[in-house]
């Protein structure tokens, strides 16, 4: 047989985990109710795999490679993926993306590619095997392989588009009229901010940066319920807490809504309040982003009143922006488990390569 129906069932993940990575391009968000049947075939799966080891006990080395594998998959990957979401390395989806990996697939699947006889086919898949066998672990090896080279790939457009700077690394130029539509983080360089520096002295400047989170410049703007483009047309008016509508709207999550354009928004300042009743100290508080991030529940996603205030400063005064588009982190983990289920373990290949392993 070419794979045993426990291994041909965890092929099934496969369409989901294409469609997760879809979202997070798309949108940066995934539903958890995305995870439910994975999760649930992952239980099933080991429920049929370790039910009868665990009844009648491990008798064969298979059988204490499969509940060796399976304790370490869940004993080292789960609280790995928890550890570094509590850091903010992961977002949300991803650690739960790899808390179902840990659970479906523990050990390596086994595809016999012998049974459909072409010779250039590899015997079996996946082709290349750790010695420890934890399958989840040559996933989040491929994975990690796969964003490094995010940043390459984010280079080497840009230098196809003419943008060379150490820049080109980490972010690309938009309009700041479109950034609302945009997903990533919006740079602060200074004094530097669109100067094209081709030194090595000017690289740090370019990765020392505190930015403005583009989910949190939406639900600033749908809580004044205001255009960016009415923002960019008056900063001087908007500067002005005063202006602050008397009944904000709900700030929303800061996804890209399908128009582009936040909620209607609502003309004047609050009622009797105004430039003429504050004078001086209605700038106190610039863009009301101070009071903004009082009045939300939770975080705009880190955003600090200066941080807040340097980006709608910037969007408010220059024609183009630099913007992280960051990595959606279930692209690479998709280009991770299709790797992983077909060449192998990348990393152990690279290593044996240099006669680490």
């Amino acid at each position: 047989m070419f794979a045993s129906w426990p291994d041909l069932l965890r092929l099934l993940s496969l369409p989901v985990f294409a469609w997760v990575a879809y979202r997070d391009v798309r949108t940066r968000r995934v539903p958890n109710p995305a995870w439910y049947p994975l999760a649930a075939l992952a239980v099933i799966l080991l429920v049929w795999e370790l039910g009868p080891v665990l009844l009648s006990g491990p008798a064969t080395l298979s059988e204490r490679r499969l509940l060796l594998g399976t304790a370490l998959s869940v004993g080292i990957v789960v609280p790995l993926s928890y550890g570094f979401w509590l850091v903010g390395g992961f977002g949300g989806a991803d650690a739960k993306a790899f808390f179902v990996i840990a659970l479906l697939f523990p050990t390596y699947p086994h595809y016999a590619l012998w049974e459909f006889g072409v010779a250039w086919l590899p015997v079996q898949l996946p082709a290349v095997r750790t010695t420890l066998g934890v399958f989840s672990l040559t996933v989040l090896s491929n994975t990690v392989l796969a964003a490094v080279a995010y940043p390459f790939v984010l280079a080497a457009r840009n230098a196809v588009a003419g943008r060379l700077s150490p820049a080109m690394f980490v972010a690309r130029p938009v309009a700041a009229a479109d950034t609302v539509r945009e997903y990533g983080t919006l740079l602060h360089f200074d004094d530097r901010r669109l100067r094209d520096v081709r030194s090595l002295s000017g690289l740090r400047s370019y990765f020392s940066y505190r930015g403005l989170d583009l989910d949190a410049l939406r639900m600033y703007l749908q809580y004044r319920g205001l255009a960016l483009e009415e923002a960019r047309a008056d900063p001087d008016r908007y500067r002005d807490p005063a202006t602050l509508p008397a009944e904000p709207h709900d700030p929303g999550g800061g996804v890209v809504p399908d128009s582009g354009d936040p909620a209607p928004r609502t003309d004047g300042p609050r009622p009797g309040e105004g430039p003429d009743a504050h004078g001086e100290a209605a700038h106190d508080d610039p863009w009301g982003a101070e009071r903004f991030l009082a009045d939300i529940e939770g975080s705009a996603y880190g955003t600090t009143p200066a941080g807040l205030r340097r980006g709608l400063d910037a969007l408010a005064t220059e024609a183009t922006v630099w913007v992280s588009p960051g990595i959606p982190f279930l692209v690479p983990l998709f280009v991770g488990l299709v790797v992983s289920l077909t060449a192998g373990d990348a990393l152990f290949v690279l290593l044996g390569l240099v006669g680490l392993v």
